[in-house]
């Protein structure tokens, strides 16, 4: 089969292109740009496009399929080439569903908690050697790609994305696996650009749950009032199955997960992430894994990169990275650093750096996001605002936003790099949350704080 991906260098496109490489697929690609990790990977396949940019050329009536990436335009010239040739043009999500048509599909949703959720049925099924197809938005340890496809495996893993599918489909991802096993861990408004209103937001989860076949279950956090509200009232005929967040205690920064068999030490930490383990454990019997296996195999889960990434640790200061943004993530994680860490002083940093993030409307959702922490740092880029054709918004819109009279706010890059390596970390837990860099910081440097 001969593949045309348009905008290969995305984090998922290039991925999926790996996959079916891997499979014998014949892989063709173009792009305007590809930056690292995506351009050494696919040079390394020998899929990297010898130019940059758009080449209707490569579009011919020999392909079987093209795949269209998000990050391209509507009127991208491989695109029309292709509608004028009439060939099979795929989403991303529609070319997955294909692919795993005829395997049990394990569809992971929500808000939050997804990717870690799908990385530790990823690790446990790793660690038993159990062999499965998946998809899952980070890089984890101990796995080559994030995509792997196959003609033999059963199960295929899939983290269900609630985002747009292609510049000409603007169904979520979510909507188009049709899961047989599915989960929802949690719904709290994001992307605004796209659903305007927390109710349309809502109403993709509602579609998500009733798309699960005849038959199929859906495990669900009883503790989101949302998801109880959306799983119970669809009249899809599944089985619903909701899990909790299981006690588990914390000893001189150690979480001890509480078992039949008594106290488990863990590597991950935070009442969010003790939820998703529940989560996890009962995807994993479904998929034949019993939870004394399962204990066995989470005990040395360290969670997915970006994901309260430790960057570093001495005696006296722990460092961590996570990719939180969104108001519910930003609360989860400050309130986990600070009950593993509670004898240390808690600096907790975060960007404004999406879309909603950076919307003066969105805004107000952050209201006690970063309570938990001791000091509170908030940084933020003008021209990324700008860039995006937002509203200007003022370090007073923050604070009020926010409700914390002591917060900190910095717009320059060089002034909260200064900030932040002026800082004595003795007995400090400082945590680093943001989905870009803080307008160019080298985290390799932080690393070093502690060297």
């Amino acid at each position: 089969m001969t593949v045309h991906f348009i905008a290969i260098g995305g984090a998922a496109m290039h991925n999926l292109a790996l996959a079916l490489h891997y499979k014998g697929y014949e892989v063709t690609g173009s792009d305007d740009t590809i930056f690292e990790p995506s351009k050494s990977r696919l040079d390394k396949a020998g899929l990297l496009p010898e130019a940059f940019g758009w080449f209707p050329e490569k579009i011919t009536g020999d392909l079987d399929a093209v795949v269209l990436g998000m990050h391209a335009k509507s009127d991208n010239p491989e695109l029309l080439k292709a509608q004028e040739l009439k060939l099979k043009i795929y989403s991303y999500p529609e070319f997955l569903f294909e692919q795993a048509k005829h395997k049990t599909r394990v569809v992971i949703g929500g808000s939050h908690g997804k990717t870690t959720i799908t990385s530790m049925i990823l690790h446990v099924m790793h660690y038993h050697n159990r062999d499965v197809d998946y998809m899952v938005g980070a890089q984890l340890e101990g796995f080559d790609v994030m995509v792997k496809l196959t003609e033999e495996n059963d199960f295929i893993v899939l983290e269900g994305d609630e985002y747009l599918s292609s510049p000409i489909d603007r169904r979520p991802k979510f909507h188009l696996y049709k899961p047989n096993i599915a989960l929802l861990s949690g719904i709290a408004w994001d992307h605004i650009n796209v659903f305007p209103t927390y109710e349309n937001y809502v109403d993709q989860f509602r579609i998500f749950v009733d798309s699960i076949v005849d038959g199929g279950s859906i495990n669900y956090n009883e503790e989101d009032p949302e998801v109880r509200r959306v799983v119970e009232a669809s009249q899809n005929p599944i089985r619903k199955i909701p899990y909790y967040t299981p006690e588990y205690t914390i000893e001189n920064g150690q979480t001890f997960l509480e078992t039949s068999e008594g106290p488990l030490p863990i590597e991950v930490f935070g009442n969010h992430n003790l939820n998703n383990l529940a989560g996890a454990k009962w995807i994993c019997q479904h998929m034949g894994v019993d939870e004394d296996d399962f204990y066995e195999a989470i005990t040395t889960f360290k969670g997915a990169s970006k994901r309260l990434e430790k960057l570093a640790e001495n005696k006296r200061t722990v460092i961590y990275k996570d990719f939180a943004h969104s108001p519910s993530k930003v609360k989860a994680t400050t309130e986990a650093v600070k009950a593993q860490y509670s004898n240390f002083r808690n600096l907790a940093c975060l960007e404004l750096h999406t879309y909603s993030s950076l919307n003066a409307e969105f805004l107000k959702e952050y209201k006690g996001a970063l309570d938990a922490a001791d000091e509170a740092v908030v940084f933020y880029s003008p021209e990324a605002v700008a860039i995006k054709k937002l509203d200007s918004v003022s370090k007073d819109q923050i604070e009020k936003a926010f409700e914390r009279d002591d917060l900190i706010i910095y717009t320059n890059p060089e002034e909260f790099k200064s900030f932040l390596f002026d800082q004595n970390l003795e007995n400090t837990a400082l945590l680093l949350m943001s989905s870009g860099n803080y307008g160019g910081l080298d985290f390799d440097e932080v690393k070093a704080l502690l060297s």
